[in-house]
């Protein structure tokens, strides 16, 4: 199985302030994006490379409550408390063309494959039914685009691009593992988690500000 990565995702506890927060670090203007409404969030995007993009996501206060956990973790009350001290880059997303036959190949699980769409663009994504994303955010969660357009493809150029992706975990040879299979061992770097580190990603973009690291 091959995929390959397709977008970050940074949560923020409001939108609007986490774009200021976030443009004020990239030096850059994040793009409109639009809501879900099956799981009552919105976002803005920010081009990365070529059907490469950051995502920007929040909880949408407009939204009926979606009737489950929301994806990425976004209802957890440890995860909710860290965000709104600032945004933090939650997971990452990678592009497959056969959804089902890729996640069966994954040790790790990755929760039911659902289908969404918002305006032009379908998809199906996979999604664990507690929300939370898998391996902890450092094996990334799979999207299979049902649409020609991506979102990418119609963001501006902003001349920031992803340099590299870095992942931490108290057990990195089995995330090492659950990417082997994925085909994406040399997406991201894993390393130990340090005592008393909670696992994560850490993303460094070349940006028009010069090096940013985003965690």
């Amino acid at each position: 199985m091959k995929a390959a990565i397709d977008h970050l995702v940074v949560a923020a506890a409001e939108l609007g302030r986490g774009a200021a927060w976030l443009e004020e670090r990239l030096g850059v203007p994040l793009a409109p994006g639009g809501r879900h409404a099956a799981m009552g969030t919105h976002n803005r995007l920010l081009k990365l490379g070529p059907r490469l993009y950051l995502e920007l996501i929040a909880i949408d206060p407009a939204a009926p409550n979606p009737g489950r956990p929301r994806w990425f973790g976004l209802d957890d009350p440890a995860l909710r408390a860290r965000i709104a001290e600032r945004p933090r880059l939650l997971h990452w997303v990678a592009r497959c063309e056969a959804i089902e036959a890729t996640a069966a190949a994954c040790p790790e699980p990755l929760g039911d494959i659902l289908d969404m769409s918002r305006g032009e663009f379908a998809w199906r994504i996979t999604v664990r039914a507690d929300g939370r994303p898998p391996g902890d955010g450092v094996t990334p969660g799979l999207i299979e685009w049902r649409s020609s357009a991506h979102p990418a493809d119609g963001l501006p150029e902003c001349g920031c691009s992803l340099m590299k992706l870095e992942g931490f975990h108290p057990d990195p040879a089995r995330m090492r593992f659950a990417l082997s299979a994925l085909g994406l061992a040399d997406a991201l770097a894993v390393f130990p988690a340090a005592a008393g580190e909670l696992p994560g990603l850490a993303a460094f973009l070349k940006t028009p500000a010069g090096l940013c690291e985003l965690d």
